[in-house]
């Protein structure tokens, strides 16, 4: 999906995702967007990298200026919704640290933490999806989903691995050729896998 095709990245956090991610595909993005503060929580590897740092909530002007003449961005932890307009002019990707194809319950924020405080047993399951971005949150086309039987304890156990599992999401949209492992539910929206694993 990125083979010659200028590629731009938003994140709010650390943007670790963006160095893992680049890492593997062995290519780092045309364009880094932060609206973190210059030296906060940024992963160092960053620093050898232009980064643009923004205002903590863009304008639809500062979008477009952000983005320029990218033909697709993608969302690494980028804590604001981005505005009808934006969301109509570029193609723009998300990862959700969430199940919500089967438990929509999780759409939002800190879905993780939602999961590891749940004592009843209703989410047998823990998973990623990317979906297109509309100014809805996560509320867009799910294009990829990935899931496994929830046997963690913690959020910090369940944060490792959904980690691991949207670095291979990535990876999979962006790297279509990429080696799926075999011992989880891979899923394409509308190309399900019968011989599901996490059952």
């Amino acid at each position: 999906m990125i083979k010659n095709k200028k590629w731009a990245t938003l994140f709010s956090h650390t943007g670790s995702e963006i160095v893992n991610l680049s890492k593997r595909l062995d290519r780092f993005p045309d364009r880094i967007i932060t609206n973190n503060i210059p030296g906060g929580s940024i992963n160092r590897e960053l620093d050898k990298y232009s980064i643009t740092y923004t205002e903590r909530n863009p304008s639809v002007e500062a979008y477009r200026d952000l983005f320029e003449d990218a033909d697709i961005v993608t969302l690494h932890g980028w804590m604001r919704v981005i505005p009808r307009q934006i969301c109509r002019e570029y193609k723009i990707y998300n990862l959700h640290p969430g199940l919500i194809t089967e438990y929509p319950e999780l759409k939002g924020a800190d879905p993780q933490k939602r999961v590891a405080e749940c004592n009843d047993g209703r989410y047998k399951h823990i998973g990623c999806v990317i979906h297109k971005v509309i100014p809805e949150v996560d509320e867009g086309e799910i294009l990829l989903e990935k899931s496994i039987r929830n046997d963690f304890h913690g959020e910090k156990e369940i944060c490792c691995r959904l980690h691991e599992m949207a670095l291979l999401l990535w990876l999979e949209l962006l790297q279509p050729n990429y080696n799926k492992p075999l011992n989880e539910n891979n899923k394409r929206r509308n190309h399900h896998n019968s011989n599901d694993q996490s059952q």
